[in-house]
């Protein structure tokens, strides 16, 4: 159970909430017992009729189908599923309730703090393909350069844009389908269908707070549908939401040294770590469509998403940051302070060497320079004289997120139905870091840059038909599918503003050719230099098919090919078959095999960025340059070339009359060319001075060289298992479920001089390899009650991806949710909750002096511990 057993600060209102939630549940499940002998409620029997004729369209192109029916794992998730927990993000949402979807926090990890990597059956988060009613989303303009091993270099979609209100069902096909939907689907398909009612609709407002009392949450949501003229439909859904950051972090041993020493000026903490602070979070959605007559419509939806994000850095220490603080040792092996000779080296005034010692600030050299009344300390400038007590960079940035997708659907003569569509999608990031300096400027340097900004834009182009096509000598008709596909992709950098990437005066004398050792640019996120701005796009087409027929009552058969041809690197053919055998009454057996694949991004073919990564026992700025860039191929670089899969699954399907519903499948993914994030290779004194001479006037900052690469192979295998039932229970509507994930991943081939064995078993055992979660949902007239048991397996962790054997083994952790909700009448309901109920809390951080983290930052639980929260709601 982690550090169950230690005790944590709780705010009086955490307290509180906790208290009520217990004494609330308590008191409805006494209450039942009052209304014994009442018979269940002709609404609760609706709503289990309505969720068993859930039906799904992901996965097929003939006719939508249940769970049961089909051939490969498939899970349809309510929406009222989703939104009955303390979970306000649908990220965390869906993993909740989908054990083999993981998502993680990322609080100190450049970009990935704004757009999280969420990964279904162990494989990377752009493995997953995600379609909105059906239609394919376009990607983040995030890549995750820092992505927990897991999900480096990854580029996926950002699925925390879509509002949960807006939500009717989730559909998650847990099954390679690239011969189905093309690139991205080797993991499976996550299809969100969006709300379309003509009437009706719901307010909603939530508050919540952790255990220890901070990030508050405050969340408001709407959804309305109203009719668009007699036939059609215009179903809206906005939502709102503030955050405030939390911070699970102790002293850095480093900082604790410099404040024992007599420095002051150090904070504490020094570093921060928990969830970064949600400014606002704001979204919109229209969701449209029209009856056209003759079993045609028209339909349409559209969304604008906005939100900031603002998180911590790695804390900058005054005595030993490079490029900022640390001026190297003299010839006795003295450490000494960076002192920047503003008049330049040679000409003027000297400036005199400062020896750093236990507390630089002590030291009458360093006085001498940090009085500006005097001649050398107005020509000599060191940053303590700004920062004496070092300074952690503050990052964030502005996420937009824009789509439209418009379309007609419908029959023609003979039976021929058809679906053509057309779409557009955008996502921009904006960068922003503050808090910093850019040292190279001095004390000219603001403290608050704009480094630049990237945008993702896709337009597609689909077209299908279908039919049944009855054939002598088959038992049903063949339900045959076809359709062509156009996709036009295009990354763009934008240029940071001009001190974030500006060479100054200490980094670079032109006048006598010398380095003062300063670096250059924001420091922690450096800005987007002209030379590595730029727009890149390519196109590409598919042609697909596919046919679905029963040979006999009991077996069904599914044959599905596809042909993709990309502008940059060329065709890839995918096909998949499946089956499914109606064993008996209760049981049916149902598999599938396929290949696929994953075309790599424009962006990750051309993208130059420099992240401040721990590498060792140290800070160091790496250059991520595309593998064509020639200091990359020089480092083995080569072209990207996509990602293929061999995907098997095997499964058993139980459905019995007494409403127990049970499935249990295996799966084998083998993927080769699997692309990544290199570790850090070192450059040399001869690279820095080629990157020099082909202009990079910034590569004497550089430490190592990064770049995306198809270098290792992985097989990934697991089971899951889904069980529902439910019964009456003191005379209401009792459910349980249990869903239930085993994953493990073997990296079978690597490159050692790229992948470092700490990256390696990243890979392997980041994820834990058991998941599983049982939830009791008990409902009687006016009261609602849900518990549900998380339990998440040991797990590893190369602390903060240094590389450098900072190895966690956490322990397996088990929390508790639970809800519990009072209807006044028709339209107004109450709940109230707890996510992590008792407050349960990650082992405690082995390294926790290195960086400040108190807890391993990857717990597949979180490291905030208990969230509280209240909710009302108004359906109407």
């Amino acid at each position: 159970m982690g550090t169950s057993t230690l005790t944590h600060y709780k705010s009086p209102l955490a307290l509180a909430i906790q208290l009520a939630v217990l004494a609330i549940g308590a008191s409805s499940i006494l209450s039942s017992n009052v209304y014994a002998q009442t018979s269940p409620t002709d609404e609760s029997e609706e709503q289990q009729v309505k969720a068993d004729e859930r039906i799904a369209v992901v996965g097929t192109r003939s006719a939508p189908r249940s769970v049961g029916e089909s051939a490969v794992p498939l899970d349809i998730i309510g929406a009222d599923e989703l939104l009955d927990q303390g979970s306000t993000d649908l990220m965390n949402m869906m993993s909740t309730v989908v054990p083999s979807f993981n998502v993680n926090d990322q609080p100190i990890n450049d970009a990935s703090t704004l757009v999280r990597p969420a990964n279904l059956r162990g494989l990377a988060s752009d493995h997953t393909l995600v379609l909105w009613n059906g239609k394919r989303r376009h990607r983040s303009a995030v890549i995750t350069f820092l992505g927990g091993g897991l999900s480096d270099g990854a580029q996926g979609p950002d699925i925390s844009t879509l509002p949960a209100i807006a939500l009717k069902q989730v559909e998650v096909l847990r099954d390679g389908a690239a011969a189905q939907y093309g690139s991205d689907a080797i993991a499976g398909v996550i299809n969100f269908v969006l709300k379309d009612a003509s009437e009706g609709g719901a307010a909603e407002a939530r508050y919540g707070t952790t255990a220890e009392g901070d990030g508050d949450m405050f969340q408001v949501g709407a959804n309305i549908g109203m009719p668009l003229s007699e036939k059609g439909f215009a179903n809206f859904s906005m939502e709102y939401k503030t955050a405030d950051p939390t911070s699970r972090s102790v002293q850095r041993d480093d900082a604790a040294a410099l404040i024992s020493a007599g420095n002051s000026f150090v904070e504490d903490p020094a570093q921060i770590w928990g969830t970064p602070e949600i400014k606002y979070d704001l979204k919109f959605l229209g969701n449209f469509g029209v009856d056209l007559g003759n079993q045609n419509e028209a339909y349409l939806y559209a969304n604008y998403a906005e939100r900031e994000i603002e998180g911590g850095f790695y804390y900058r220490n005054p005595h030993t940051r490079g490029g900022v603080y640390d001026g190297g040792t003299d010839g006795d092996g003295n450490h000494l302070l960076l002192v920047g000779d503003l008049d330049g080296v040679g000409t003027g005034i000297d400036c005199p060497q400062v020896r750093i010692g236990d507390n630089v600030l002590e030291s009458p050299n360093y006085q001498l320079i940090a009085d500006n009344s005097t001649a050398v300390g107005a020509n000599c400038f060191a940053f303590n004289e700004m920062n004496p007590g070092g300074f952690t960079p503050r990052f964030g940035g502005i996420v937009t997120d824009a789509a439209f997708v418009a379309g007609t659907r419908g029959y023609w003569p003979d039976d021929w139905a058809y679906d053509v569509s057309i779409g557009v999608g955008y996502s921009r990031i904006e960068y922003l870091i503050s808090n910093t300096v850019n040292p190279s400027l001095g004390p000219d340097t603001p403290t608050s840059f704009e480094p630049g900004a990237a945008s993702q834009l896709e337009k597609n182009f689909n077209f299908d038909v279908s039919k049944p096509i009855d054939l002598d000598g088959f038992y049903d008709p063949i339900n045959f599918a076809a359709g062509i596909e156009y996709r036009r992709e295009t990354f763009k950098q934008e240029i940071g503003d001009p001190a974030s990437f500006a060479v100054g005066p200490l980094a670079f004398d032109p006048a006598t050719g010398t380095s003062q050792g300063f670096g250059i640019g924001s420091n922690g996120f450096p800005g987007i230099k002209p030379e590595a701005a730029g727009e890149w796009s390519r196109g590409n087409w598919a042609l697909y098919m596919d046919a679905e027929t029963h040979l006999s009552m009991d077996f069904m058969v599914g044959v599905a090919v596809r042909y993709e041809d990309f502008t940059d690197f060329g065709e890839t053919l995918n096909g998949k078959l499946s089956a499914r055998w109606q064993m008996s009454d209760y049981w049916a057996l149902r598999g599938a095999v396929s290949t696929g694949f994953k075309a790599p991004t424009v962006g990750q073919s051309n993208v130059v960025n420099v992240t401040t990564a721990f590498v060792g026992n140290e800070l160091q700025d790496q250059a991520l340059l595309p593998p064509t860039n020639p200091i990359a191929a020089l480092k083995g670089g080569q072209p990207l070339e996509p990602e293929k899969s061999t995907s098997y699954s095997l499964g058993l399907v139980g459905e019995f009359d007494n409403g127990l519903y049970l499935t249990i499948d295996y799966f084998n993914v083998e993927v080769s060319d699997r692309l990544s994030r290199t570790s850090a290779i070192p450059l040399t004194p001869a690279d820095i001075q080629a990157l020099l001479e082909l202009g990079i006037r910034d590569a004497t900052s550089y430490s190592s060289v990064v770049y995306f690469a198809n270098d290792f192979q992985t097989t990934t295998q697991g089971i899951d298992v889904v069980a529902n039932y439910g019964h009456d229970l003191w005379q209401g509507d009792m459910k349980y479920s249990l869903a239930y994930n085993w994953t493990d991943t073997t990296v079978d081939e690597f490159n050692p001089a790229f992948l470092n064995l700490a990256k390696v078993q990243m890979l392997e055992d980041n994820l834990p390899a058991h998941r599983a979660t049982v939830t009791f949902d008990w409902e009687k007239d006016a009261i609602d009650t849900l518990v549900r048991i998380n339990y998440f397996g040991e797990y590893y962790e190369d602390h903060v991806d240094a590389g450098g054997g900072l190895d966690i083994f956490a322990g397996a952790e088990t929390t508790v949710d639970f809800e519990v909700g009072y209807s006044f009448n028709e339209g107004w309901k109450l709940a109230g909750g707890a996510k992590n109920l008792f407050d349960e809390r990650p082992d405690i951080n082995p390294y926790s002096g290195l960086v400040g983290s108190k807890y391993p930052p990857t717990s597949p639980m979180g490291v905030n511990g208990g969230f509280y929260y209240a909710r009302i709601q108004y359906l109407f």
